[in-house]
């Protein structure tokens, strides 16, 4: 098996997510996590099965788990997966 999310994997996907694809971010608890009305929200950490996010929704910061639709199977999954699901979520946004 290639390399699991490691936690160290896990906090340098966060890492760059967070300083890097904020927007991306948001989309992802916002459409996949179901809180629309988050603001903004933070990569707090990945798994294969999923990902833990922070969703600030007015004064509330709010634990958001959202589910991938498979196990990922390494960081290189990690990243096409988010990739993916940010166009999925662009495309659900504009519809």
């Amino acid at each position: 098996m290639a390399d699991l999310i490691s936690e160290q994997v896990s906090d340098r996907i966060c890492k760059h997510m967070n300083e890097d694809h904020a927007d991306s971010v948001l989309l992802y608890a916002q459409m996949f996590g179901e809180v629309p009305d988050a603001t903004s929200a933070t990569l707090v950490a990945i798994d294969p099965l999923g990902m833990n996010l922070t969703a600030q929704v007015g004064e509330e910061s709010l634990p958001v788990r959202v589910t991938f639709d498979h196990a990922l199977a390494d960081s290189e999954d990690a990243h096409q997966t988010l990739i993916a699901m940010v166009k999925q979520a662009r495309q659900a946004k504009t519809a």
